[in-house]
């Protein structure tokens, strides 16, 4: 990954040329992306290492919360309680390979000055960018489902409040959203790292009183062969792997990483990769915490006690109490599902605005955006618990990782795609070996995911 972090390619002037190509795209750039945010956040070039840093610390964040949302929650804590710490490494893994990804992301938008959604538009015909565009959608409003979900069940853990209620409730965020966007971008990363620090919080607490088997914990880390010979096993680990990955990220990082004023030369935009893949990488780096910190939870609390079919995140709430000899156990885990949904919430939003913009360029009022993608996730919630019943919010929670994994091709593949091509990326092309790479990992994930539909579709 060496070159994704810092190309030292001479910058000649045929590379430059070929970058300022407009024939690399079908069609010009009309106006940037998430234009009232677009480099309104300065970076002074004369400023020390660690100020520059500080000024590109922010989308990382706000990218990592999609890896650390409800819809991980379930998965994380049946693997924890089922095999204990055997499934640590395929979160590792699934991390890493978001990391890789996300630094693809990253660069397209710094190079091109397109997110993902714009340079599909600019490069493929109008059917394709229709069709890709609905993809997109869906698989937004299925990841909005899961945080309408962790967060009315929170409710009804904390506050005890109706789920039918608490899945209505989740609607008035689109305050919340609209407030924190009218105060300008910064507040909104400084929000999604308040909360993100709060549910690093709240898992180090539950941890403590766990008291997890740290060297097991540790070769868990350690990828083992049983893993592909034991089928449920092989399943939950793709489940892991399926919900890790979301597709709505890569859009939402091409675009956000150009609020900063970086300036428009090579070296500048280099510059402006290298600050953006550290922020990117650390930031999910504290996902791996959480999600790792879910497991191991699942493993201390429940699996070594001999609860190994604890899969259920409102039935993990009732016993981690008693379970851990901890009073506010139970209170600080729900805590943190509220926080996690919160925190999607606000990138899904983004997310949703950016998609539009760049696929169709149909601008709506913020809080006509919310409340049309809010509304596709609460129909379907509510329309299922009001006939079904709330004994199948497990279900729903699978339908929408499923409705996730067949967007994902959709998303990898262009991105792949477009930062392998020199026509448009210039000097900043992806390498022999990170093209290799690249297109490996978008194999992988798209294996794994097919496996997963597979796994779910045969009722395994």
């Amino acid at each position: 990954m060496a070159d994704i972090f810092s190309k030292r390619f001479s910058t000649s002037a045929a590379a430059t040329a070929e970058l300022a190509d407009s024939s690399a795209w079908r069609r010009a750039l009309t106006l940037p992306s998430l234009p009232e945010a677009h480099r309104s956040i300065p970076v002074s070039h004369s400023a020390s290492w660690f100020r520059k840093m500080l000024a590109f610390a922010g989308p990382g964040y706000l990218i990592a919360v999609g890896y650390m949302d409800p819809g991980n929650w379930a998965t994380d804590i049946g693997g924890g309680s089922k095999f204990g710490y055997a499934l640590l490494s395929v979160v590792l893994i699934s991390n890493i390979l978001a990391m890789f990804l996300q630094a693809l992301s990253a660069k397209l938008g710094i190079a091109t000055g397109r997110d993902l959604a714009q340079a599909c538009r600019d490069h493929y015909s109008r059917g394709t960018t229709i069709f890709l565009w609905i993809a997109c959608e869906l698989a937004i409003a299925a990841c909005d489902l899961a945080e309408v979900l962790g967060s009315a069940v929170a409710l009804k853990l904390l506050f005890h409040v109706p789920l039918l209620l608490g899945v209505v409730l989740t609607a008035l965020d689109v305050l919340l959203v609209l407030a924190l966007q009218g105060r300008g971008f910064r507040l909104i990363e400084a929000f999604v790292v308040t909360l993100i620090a709060t549910i690093g919080l709240c898992f180090a607490y539950e941890i403590f009183f766990a008291r997890p088997l740290w060297m097991e914990a540790a070769h868990g880390f350690v990828p083992q062969i049983e893993i592909l010979r034991n089928k449920e096993m092989l399943y939950i680990a793709i489940g892991i792997l399926g919900a890790t990955v979301m597709p709505h990220n890569l859009y939402l990082h091409s675009s956000i990483v150009q609020t900063r004023d970086f300036g428009q030369s090579s070296s500048e935009k280099r510059e402006a990769l290298r600050f953006s893949v550290i922020d990117s990488t650390v930031a999910l780096f504290f996902a791996l915490f959480i999600n790792a910190a879910i497991l191991v939870l699942g493993a201390a609390a429940f699996h070594t006690r001999g609860m190994n079919e604890i899969a259920d995140i409102e039935e993990a709430y009732k016993l981690l109490s008693p379970v851990l000899g901890a009073g506010l156990a139970s209170t600080v885990f729900a805590c943190a599902l509220l926080a996690s949904g919160q925190n999607s919430t606000l990138t899904g939003t983004l997310a949703g605005q950016i998609v539009m913009e760049g696929f169709i360029e149909l601008r709506l009022k913020p809080w006509l955006r919310r409340l049309i993608t809010r509304a596709m996730a609460i129909i379907p919630a509510i329309l299922v618990i009001a006939i079904a019943g709330e004994g199948k919010l497990t279900a729903l929670l699978i339908l929408s990782q499923v409705v996730l994994s067949f967007q994902l091709p959709f998303a990898v593949i262009p991105l792949v795609q477009f930062t392998s091509d020199r026509a448009k990326m210039g000097e900043f092309v992806n390498s022999r070996a990170t093209t290799f790479l690249a297109w490996c990992a978008a194999a992988a994930i798209l294996f794994f995911n097919a496996e997963l539909l597979w796994l779910i579709f045969r009722g395994a």
